[in-house]
């Protein structure tokens, strides 16, 4: 096996910490990096090693075939399937997708590469209760690397070489590649708007260009819980039906103030019409407000006595929806609670599209990463338009005086 990393991959690869979080620009090399270290790792015997990528077939894409032209000659068995590496020393190299990472769950690793970590939904809570544990007996490793995508759980992940000796952060960008012409790099410069290069090359945190929710902030908007002195006056919902693809659930109290608080989510995929409506039944929300797409959903949910509230659906209401919940981080009426990961998830990255030569920018963002959302915009819109009719100040307005004009 032959190692040709340049000097900043070296650096990396030679650093003797536990967690090594790397954020760097595109086509720094980051690759040939993770596929270096875990031929290391397996070099010794009977090493456990994964790989992770944000799916199977990234994992397949970037990793695979690389690692096994890398390795043939110390390989005993492929298994083509799972995407496994079984060596005549008795280690392993095994590459899963994010989307299956349950998998991992109760084996042992001595090094876990986990690789564009800011696109992984859930992270947070997935590292800790699936990854995590499979490296305490072994005492193992983990290598975090990814582009920056905005200030998200990779950001928080990044910071903690402040506040955890066994964490180190490296940053490069794609200037730190010798082997990448600067040429190239300085025409991308000119071709992309400043925000993304400083995010794609520079590996820079910025707020996504094109995001929805920009006025959202991990500091200003997440709680842990709520003050003793607050008081609820009423919890609502919000859902968004899903089979396919998940459904969501999103809980909202209300407090005396006219302040929003997202207590709890429920994001799943593969439940039936039925099944979500027995789960809202249970949260006993004081007012439900559905997609009104589903019919059959909703007529479930009536069933069962669940006072469903219309929402009201016209050709602005995705943009009307968006902008009472921009209002609402605004004036900082609405918090999340902070084990509302997918939802935060979705904040981070829910966007408008490109904007296309000679034409006006899009008024709707991209159909993607919103099922939370939705749920979270039905509530919030329908409330609090109730909520301004309700308190909406009577102006009576003062008789005209009678005036005699003589002629």
């Amino acid at each position: 096996m032959e190692f040709n990393l340049h000097k900043t991959q070296g650096l990396v690869a030679l650093d003797e910490h536990r967690f090594k979080v790397l954020c760097c620009g595109r086509r720094w090399g980051k690759t040939t990096l993770a596929i270096d270290i875990m031929k290391a790792r397996a070099a010794k015997k009977g090493a456990r090693v994964a790989y992770v990528a944000p799916t199977y077939q990234q994992a397949r894409d970037i990793a695979w075939e690389q690692l096994k032209s890398d390795c043939r000659n110390a390989m005993s068995s492929i298994n083509e399937g799972r995407l496994e590496l079984n060596w005549v020393n008795g280690s392993r190299i095994v590459l899963r997708g994010w989307e299956s990472i349950e998998t991992l769950r109760g084996q042992q690793f001595d090094l876990i590469i986990i690789d564009e970590v800011a696109m992984m939904r859930n992270f947070n809570l997935l590292w800790q209760e699936v990854i995590r544990p499979t490296l305490t007996d072994t005492k193992g490793e983990a290598v975090f690397i990814s582009t920056p995508k905005g200030f998200n759980h990779f950001y928080e992940l990044y910071g903690l070489t402040a506040t955890d000796e066994d964490y180190k952060s490296f940053h490069y960008t794609t200037y730190d590649n010798p082997f990448i012409p600067r040429e190239e790099i300085e025409k991308a410069k000119k071709e992309l708007t400043e925000d993304r290069f400083a995010q794609e090359y520079l590996a820079d945190f910025r707020k996504s260009e094109g995001l929805v929710y920009k006025e959202f902030s991990r500091i200003a908007h997440l709680y842990k819980e709520l003050n003793p002195q607050t008081v609820i006056v009423k919890t609502i919902g919000g859902h968004d039906f899903g089979t396919n693809n998940p459904c969501a659930a999103i809980t909202i109290r209300k407090d005396q103030d006219s302040r929003y608080w997202v207590s709890d989510e429920w994001y799943v995929a593969g439940k039936t019409d039925a099944q979500q409506a027995d789960y809202i039944t249970a949260l006993k929300w004081d007012a439900c407000y559905p997609d009104p797409a589903s019919a059959s959903g909703i007529l479930e949910m009536k069933q069962r006595g669940i006072n469903v509230r219309d929402v009201i659906k016209g050709s602005d209401s995705i943009r009307n929806g968006i902008n009472t919940v921009k209002e609402l981080f605004l004036t900082n009426r609405l918090k999340i609670h902070e084990s509302c990961q997918n939802l935060i998830w979705e904040l981070e990255t829910y966007s408008y599209p490109d904007k296309k030569p000679d034409k006006n920018e899009e008024e709707n963002p991209i159909k993607e990463n919103d099922h939370a959302l939705d749920a979270l915009r039905y509530a919030l819109m329908m409330d609090n338009q109730l909520s301004v009719k309700k308190y909406r100040p009577i102006i009576h307005k003062a008789p005209r005086e009678r005036v005699n004009i003589a002629i």
